[in-house]
């Protein structure tokens, strides 16, 4: 399966992700646009291989365990958030490789916002104007369109009037800069969520409240180093159902798609397989 959208299309063809998997050993190869491919897996399939960015990941890993075929990826996308967090080669001509030629896999849980299923993070607030500045940027700056519209959003932003439960406990109520539910916990070009693991049953909520304009410098460093939780001004905590009050009209940003936001955000534990080195 591949997303020619991904990264810009700067990503491998069909027909090229097609070659490198025969070169590399497959005896049989059926590539198709992801949409077709997702309806294709079933029986006769051994192993589904992605080339997406990270928004192709989720339904693709919803898809390839409800077949019970372990899932490959080859990063083809702008940020590779899932990749660089399960340690993919970021090279098309070595991922393809592994996808191929792997042995070892790794069970993961899958996260649902509604029925959107994803694998890094859902994020309100200001995580969703610094995607939509991001996007025209992607093509032109790579990675860095991620920084910029973090930035800029950074100086215009607006916080986010909301209310947080986890396993329907309310755990939040009113401003915040940015609300985030991770499943792997990486995002944004290289955020991470240290805390969340993917393969624990449970989601981790954080919450970064609203305040001084100039602590969000503070917590983009924290975010880039792994240590958002425990700051001044974070909520952090884990559960299994998330459920975000939010005004009607609201969207969040899914695995760097902008959607409109739904409710409640579930984990479906040890829903996939992955190929990983």
């Amino acid at each position: 399966m591949h997303n020619p959208a991904s990264g810009s299309g700067s990503g491998p063809s069909g027909d090229e992700l097609a070659a490198m998997l025969r070169e590399e050993g497959a005896a049989e190869v059926v590539c198709l646009p992801i949409d077709e491919g997702l309806a294709a897996l079933g029986e006769g399939v051994d192993r589904a291989v992605l080339a997406s960015g990270d928004g192709g990941v989720g339904p693709a890993a919803e898809a390839a365990g409800a077949a019970g075929v372990p899932l490959a990826v080859i990063p083809s996308g702008t940020a590779n958030d899932f990749a660089r967090r399960m340690r993919l080669p970021d090279d098309p001509r070595q991922a393809a490789r592994l996808a191929v030629r792997g042995e070892h896999r790794r069970r993961l849980d899958l996260a649902r916002m509604g029925d959107h299923p994803f694998v890094n993070v859902a994020a309100a607030g200001m995580s969703v104007a610094a995607a939509r500045r991001a996007g025209p940027l992607k093509k032109v700056l790579g990675p860095l369109a991620y920084f910029v519209g973090a930035g800029v959003t950074a100086v215009v932003g607006k916080p986010l009037r909301c209310a947080v439960d986890v396993d329907d406990r309310r755990v939040f109520q009113g401003r915040a800069w940015q609300v985030m539910v991770a499943c792997s916990g990486s995002f944004g070009a290289g955020s991470v969520i240290d805390e969340a693991v993917p393969d624990d049953g449970l989601l981790d909520v954080v919450v970064i409240e609203a305040g001084n304009r100039l602590r969000l410098v503070q917590y983009a460093n924290g975010l880039r180093e792994g240590r958002i939780t425990g700051q001044p001004g974070v909520l952090s905590t884990r559960g299994t159902r998330v459920s975000l009050g939010v005004p009607d009209g609201a969207e969040l940003n899914v695995d760097g798609e902008v959607i409109p936001a739904r409710s409640p955000i579930t984990v479906a534990p040890g829903h996939f397989e992955v190929v990983v080195p």
